[in-house]
């Protein structure tokens, strides 16, 4: 069982960041929900809200938050908080 809040990764589809954090997190046996900030107006608003910018990929872990990133930084964010799969 996991060790953490529910993950929420805001996406937009053909992003090569977004592409490499999915796969990331797959591979690391994470479960998690993709949000389509492109399809989803509201969606886009609130990660808007949460990060403050508009970059993707943006993930959420309950109140924590991880913008515009790559994998390396995804691995530091799971490490510095102690986020297992």
């Amino acid at each position: 069982m996991a060790n953490h809040p529910p993950i929420t990764l805001y996406n937009k589809p053909g992003c090569p960041w977004c592409v490499d954090a999915i796969a990331y997190l797959k591979r690391l046996g994470f479960t998690f929900e993709i949000v389509d900030v492109r399809a989803d107006p509201n969606a886009f608003r609130e990660m808007q809200e949460l990060s403050g910018q508009t970059c993707a990929p943006t993930m959420t872990v309950g109140d924590l938050v991880l913008a515009d990133f790559d994998t390396d930084e995804l691995q530091t964010f799971l490490d510095e908080h102690g986020i297992t799969a």
